[in-house]
């Protein structure tokens, strides 16, 4: 339970409304273990769905978690410390994109404007 600092209780939302757990999660594991975790029990059928770590992105009190905290270093809040309690982290899957800078440049050259005058 989250009263006892040395356990939190964490869920997962996801961008469709739905969840992952809670589940219990020691202080001392790190952002990038709750990662691996959600890796491991996304929902089958659901598309989109995360292919490595760097593809999840946890959002906890408007942050984005860092994978080099710990869920004791990032959980701490006010409500953490009642008895039952569950902490909502938000979880985004965010795939990388190929050639940003390439596509990016790429728009640039095509809305060029040229004017000629004869």
């Amino acid at each position: 339970m989250a009263g006892n600092q040395d356990q939190f209780e964490i869920k997962f939302l996801l961008i469709d409304g739905s969840d992952i757990g809670p589940r219990s999660f020691p202080a001392a594991t790190s952002i990038a273990t709750l990662k691996e975790s959600i890796l491991a029990q996304w929902p089958k059928d659901k598309e989109n769905g995360p292919r490595t770590v760097k593809d999840v992105k946890l959002i906890n009190a408007g942050k984005i978690l860092d994978n080099n905290r710990t869920v004791g270093e990032e959980c701490h809040s006010p409500l953490s410390d009642a008895p039952g309690t569950v902490t909502t982290m938000h979880l985004v899957v965010q795939h990388p994109t190929m050639d940003k800078d390439k596509k990016a440049a790429s728009k640039a050259t095509q809305n060029k404007c040229v004017c000629v005058i004869l």
